[in-house]
């Protein structure tokens, strides 16, 4: 039986009421310390991440329908701190990252550390899995990563929900706009139809293109892509992700996964609650009211 002709899964724990999805992630976790390490001298301790992680939580899984979070930081801490808002689904990181000289993320593999069992037992719902998409890799052992993964969350009785982003060559140059583009789709049509619930996608273009292309590459996807999908915010500049949702939703996308076009103007705040008020709120709910308007015009 193929993936597309299986019955479509119950996505309830992760959606808002108007069927779209409105999900916040604070899985971050080198690139987190990157960003506090521009507005500080001192060296960024894991406690400063951890903390920031549960009064993110804290202050915006009540406008969010999921959350997603990852072990190595936050899981344990926000758990004991039991700030997930009611209503708004859990998600974990099943993904374990090596870094190198060059990248944050230079490999990932399925992190045994999280097995599915154990989500189901904390009130985990999914788990989502980051895929590199490089050009000079054999597909096959992403593929076989995914079918992996995949298959895990069945068993676990979890969402799945896959997250491919187009990386240049280990050691070659990288990649050009048009060649990073072009990776974003190729993932899509290698790895979107592969049985996963959710489909989590870079945003075309960046949206930092005249509309009608953005829309192409959006619509592009989803021919693409087998099932529901979203649109994360990474690489879109924060003054243009709500019209990145708006764009991707009105050609089939279902919402969004996003964490720093939500929360990144908080970081290096004196008053990281009060900011998070300010600045995060407002941003979240506006972009809840973008995929609710949306869905109610399909």
């Amino acid at each position: 039986m193929t993936a597309s002709s299986t019955a479509a899964p119950d996505l309830s724990a992760l959606a808002r009421p108007s069927g779209g999805f409105a999900m916040l992630a604070v899985d971050q976790r080198e690139a987190l310390r990157a960003m506090f390490a521009e507005h500080q001298d001192t060296p960024v301790t894991d406690e400063q991440i951890t903390a920031f992680k549960v009064e993110a939580v804290r202050a915006l899984t009540p406008y969010a329908s999921g959350v997603l979070l990852e072990r190595q930081f936050a899981l344990d801490a926000v758990l004991k701190a039991g700030v997930i808002a009611p209503g708004c689904g859990l998600i974990a990181a099943a993904d374990h990252f090596t870094g190198d000289e060059r990248e944050f993320v230079a490999e990932v593999r399925i992190d045994e550390d999280v097995p599915g069992a154990w989500v189901r037992s904390i009130g985990g719902v999914a788990m989502k899995l980051l895929v590199l998409w490089r050009p000079d890799e054999d597909p096959a052992g992403r593929v076989a990563m995914v079918r992996d993964f995949v298959a895990r969350c069945r068993t676990a009785g979890l969402i799945s929900i896959v997250e491919p982003v187009a990386r240049a060559s280990r050691r070659g140059p990288a990649l050009t706009p048009e060649e990073w583009n072009a990776g974003v789709l190729a993932a899509a049509k290698e790895l979107g139809a592969l049985g996963q619930d959710l489909y989590k996608a870079e945003m075309p273009l960046h949206c930092e293109a005249p509309e009608d292309d953005v829309r192409r590459g959006c619509a592009a996807l989803t021919g693409a892509i087998d099932g529901p999908w979203v649109v994360l915010s990474s690489g879109v500049p924060h003054e243009l992700y709500p019209r990145a949702v708006e764009l991707a939703c009105a050609e089939g996308a279902s919402g969004f996964l996003a964490g720093r076009a939500v929360w990144r103007q908080v970081i290096g705040a004196t008053d990281i609650p009060g900011a998070l008020s300010r600045y995060a709120v407002p941003r979240l709910r506006e972009l809840g009211e973008i995929v609710d308007a949306a869905m109610a015009a399909r």
